[in-house]
């Protein structure tokens, strides 16, 4: 998972979850928490139960992360996150938790009647695993009128202010294609990137898997009959290196845009 997926990552996580992007540049961010996600990620329950027993004015803490330590001034002072730190790990699993699916509406029209029309967005998770992982993020969007198709989905909504319910004096139409089927259209994108994509990872992991097969069958070689151990050692070794390519989708939603 590389930085700029992470940053990618973040990006969306916090827009769809309400929290302004205070400062930016493509390899940091610093991002004001709402109430609700302070109290999800900064394990601080001890001042939240203080502050509503006392009614205080709630102070949601500001985060400074950083996705690319290398490209930064040294000035810069904030929370590296990498694939497999503790914070991008619990943002994974705070998406989770939250559910994976929204709907949103475009606002900032003012008074003016404006139609809104309606796209599927979905987050994905491709891991290629085998005795490494590697992780790839994909954003995609499809309008559900049109069928018009959209890598990078997230660029789309990074500029746009996005709401819960519909605002005053908007419009929504109607979607053509139903969500299913256009998640189905969405699923074959994500099918055709990985099948265009370049797995000698996946031969490089058979020939290390044989390798590591035949060390094992020297080792127990003239035992006639192998102990348990044997079958273990060799199962662990297809669990390690059988290669496996794992789709998820990390979360979703109903996006009404103009």
């Amino acid at each position: 998972m590389y930085p700029h997926q992470i940053h990618d990552y973040l990006q969306r996580f916090f827009t769809e979850t309400g929290c302004p992007i205070l400062t930016e540049n493509d390899y940091y961010m610093i991002v004001q928490l709402t109430v609700d996600m302070d109290k999800k990620i900064m394990n601080r329950p001890f001042y939240w139960h203080y502050l509503e027993s006392t009614g205080g004015e709630p102070q949601p803490a500001q985060l400074t992360l950083i996705t690319d330590k290398t490209e930064i001034a040294d000035t810069i002072f904030g929370e590296v996150v990498h694939f497999g730190s503790p914070r991008l790990s619990q943002l994974f699993q705070t998406t989770k938790e939250m559910g994976s699916f929204v709907q949103m509406y475009e606002e900032g029209f003012g008074n003016r009647e404006t139609i809104l029309t309606p796209w599927l967005g979905v987050n994905y998770k491709v891991s290629y695993c085998y005795n490494r992982t590697k992780e790839m993020l994909y954003s995609l969007g499809i309008n559900l009128m049109t069928g018009q198709q959209i890598e990078e989905f997230h660029e789309v909504l990074r500029d746009k202010k996005l709401r819960n319910h519909p605002p005053v004096n908007t419009f929504t139409l109607p979607y053509t294609i139903k969500p299913l089927r256009a998640l189905d259209r969405l699923n074959d994108v994500i099918e055709n990137f990985i099948q265009q994509d370049d797995h000698s990872w996946a031969e490089e992991a058979k020939k290390r898997w044989v390798r590591e097969q035949r060390v094992l069958d020297h080792f127990y070689e003239g035992v006639e009959i192998k102990p348990d151990s044997y079958e273990v050692e060799k199962e662990a070794l297809e669990q390690q290196y059988e290669p496996k390519i794992k789709i998820d989708m990390i979360n979703g939603g109903l996006f009404y845009l103009r």
